[in-house]
């Protein structure tokens, strides 16, 4: 299978060389990622500033590349100059952190694999639940492998993409699979509020919310040390609300 690899936190994180190693021998992969750490951008895409490709020597290894752009500018400079027929898979990934509830609207990993599912491309964003250092970023990445062909060949719809999130525990230690639903909750809107050495105020996003007690969401499944599987629609038109739209009378004047 021909696959694209890609990432929000720099072609050389620890997270995307190991699917990178784990793949490789069984797949063609490219691994196409920012040339720098690029999280929380979320689905932006570089406009003001020219963008460069660099070939990356890792290990010996080819077909690594490193963009100066945002993640969903890896997918579409991707697509358009490195590719010369369309990968049969996009992964995003391994994010450490999770990326669930409302905080997908702003991950670089969720934007990447949102921008090659919009081009048609299945597509799914992985990461983990960060709570020390010790991630099983290995353990992830076996994990993937085993469900690259179910996923390929499940085929989602159309404009839909899959959002993995496992907990940080070792893979043996996975209570299991849950499909689950986006939660509502999981808001980055805490601040530490701090003052520099001229008596001026700055601030560092500080905790996340992210209590859940619903037993389907991707929040509460991954505090129970479940991986969570959530689809994702690009197309986020309130399909309710416009039929009812249409029956109302708006006058322009």
């Amino acid at each position: 299978m021909k696959i694209l690899l890609t990432n929000d936190d720099g072609y050389n994180a620890p997270g995307i060389i190991a699917l990178y190693k784990t793949l490789r021998p069984h797949h063609e992969v490219t691994l196409i990622a920012p040339d720098r750490e690029k999280s929380a951008v979320g689905h932006g895409i570089t406009l003001n500033e020219p963008m460069r490709i660099d070939p990356i020597n890792l290990n010996g290894e080819n077909r690594v590349y490193a963009v100066s752009g945002t993640p969903a500018d890896c997918i579409k400079l991707g697509l358009s100059e490195i590719f010369t027929s369309p990968p049969d898979l996009v992964i995003s990934g391994i994010n450490p952190g999770s990326n669930t509830g409302v905080n997908i609207n702003y991950s670089g990993t969720v934007g990447a694999a949102r921008e090659a599912t919009l081009n048609g491309i299945l597509s799914i964003a992985v990461s983990i639940f960060k709570k020390g250092e010790n991630l099983d970023f290995k353990g992830v990445s076996r994990f993937v492998a085993k469900i690259v062909d179910q996923i390929h060949d499940y085929a989602l719809p159309s404009l839909t993409f899959l959002n993995i999130n496992v907990p940080a525990v070792p893979i043996d230690e996975v209570r299991g699979i849950k499909i689950t639903r986006q939660a509502s909750t999981n808001v980055s809107k805490y601040f530490t509020k701090r003052t520099d050495p001229k008596n001026r105020n700055y601030y560092w996003y500080s905790r996340i919310d992210n209590t859940n007690d619903e037993p389907d969401t991707d929040v509460s499944t991954l505090s129970r040390n479940y991986i969570s599987m959530t689809p994702i629609q690009c197309d986020i038109t309130d399909y309710k609300t416009l039929s009812e739209l249409k029956n109302l009378y708006f006058n322009k004047k």
